[in-house]
């Protein structure tokens, strides 16, 4: 799929600190930076891109709408066991010269949006070590002029952070784990070959839906008075996968990775408190 490519974002959300105490920090902060990224074209391509981007750093600490590590969210309950919310993530549209693809229309950027259900399981006495089961079921949707929608994704994984890794204060290290499952739609707009695009190489194919592989993320972080650094590794694995027959994919196993520097350009006069998370101990 092409979720490996919300790069950006990704850069400038990974690994935001813990918080072990209720303590004062502004409303939003807000940052700016630039670096680095090298990914598939899309999940199996095995042709790979190496781009700068940009770093948007942004944290919003809302009552309702909450911007951190897990991207753009609204909370709809927040218990200590389970937080309910709405998030949102975006992908980047293939390049037109992949030769897998030569011939074929271009795939576009994605939006996606939907619910997510966090299992807080376990955190840690000091609260600097947290393990969470997060839930996301997301509708994606084409960004060009007539956007169709692509059935729906379901990304489960076990997520575990832990701050002020190997003893060093300020810096936060994140891991995750876990399947991608994905509709038909979705399958067949990325891996389904139609047969007026076929060739000698490249046979007509039928994508379904189902598994789509598994995914195994970790980041570092740290921020500092005027300036956030961060950096994630992301490996892929599409063996069994539903599309894996597909002319389209070319490698069953890849990683991916990028490296950031945001400086920060702003925050809010206004102060609100932040709690740490209601899980148990």
């Amino acid at each position: 799929m092409l979720k490996a490519v919300s790069l950006c974002v990704a850069l400038a959300a990974v690994a935001l600190p813990l918080s072990s105490h209720a303590e004062q920090k502004p409303l939003w902060e807000a940052g700016l930076g630039i670096g680095t990224v090298t990914f598939p074209d899309y999940r199996g391509s095995d042709e790979m891109q190496t781009l700068p981007v940009p770093v948007p750093y942004f944290v919003y600490r809302g009552e309702f709408l909450k911007a951190d590590r897990e991207g753009v969210r609204g909370e709809l309950f927040d218990k200590r066991y389970l937080e309910l919310s709405l998030s949102v993530t975006a992908s980047t549209p293939v390049r037109d010269d992949n030769s897998a693809r030569a011939g074929m229309p271009n795939l576009r950027p994605t939006l996606e949006f939907g619910p997510s259900l966090d299992v807080h399981m376990w955190k840690s006495k000091s609260q600097d070590m947290k393990l969470d089961l997060v839930l996301p079921v997301r509708l994606p949707i084409t960004l060009e002029s007539s956007p169709q929608t692509l059935g729906w994704n379901f990304s489960p994984r076990l997520n575990l952070d832990i701050e002020n890794v190997f003893r060093q204060p300020g810096w936060n290290f994140g891991i995750g784990i876990g399947p991608e499952f994905a509709a038909s739609d979705y399958h067949k707009y990325i891996y389904s070959v139609a047969p007026q695009f076929a060739t000698a190489n490249r046979p007509a194919y039928q994508a379904r839906g189902g598994y789509s592989g598994t995914q195994v993320v970790t980041a570092i972080s740290k921020r500092f008075p005027k300036y956030w650094v961060g950096a994630y590794i992301s490996y892929q694995n599409l063996h069994n996968a539903a599309f894996v027959d597909s002319p389209l994919v070319k490698q069953q196993n890849y990683v991916s990775a990028g490296i950031g520097i945001a400086w920060m350009i702003g925050k809010s006069k206004r102060l609100v408190e932040v709690e740490p998370d209601d899980t148990f101990e």
